[in-house]
């Protein structure tokens, strides 16, 4: 169940959030007027999130690259690698 806040809790109970963030690696969300406004995380979870994303983005382009045949052997792409490595 999510955890869910007001904003003036944000303001009022910052470290008590922080800790929360922290220590379950999950946002709260923090309401406005009763509505939904923001969500709240540490870096960390953020960064974890972000990377997934990029991560999911960089299988699907290359799930793509296969459906349209744009794929070349992998020795050929270490080769090239390699390569650049050596310049």
């Amino acid at each position: 169940m999510p955890t869910i806040r007001r904003s003036s809790d944000l303001r009022n109970n910052y470290n008590e959030i922080s800790d929360f963030c922290h220590q379950y690696d999950e946002p709260v969300y923090i309401t406005k007027n009763g509505q939904g406004d923001l969500a709240v995380m540490s870096i960390e979870t953020y960064e974890k999130l972000v990377g997934k994303f990029e991560l999911h983005k960089l299988l699907d382009e290359g799930m793509e690259a296969m459906r349209n045949k744009e794929v070349r052997p992998f020795r050929e792409a270490l080769a090239d690698i390699e390569q650049g490595i050596q310049k």
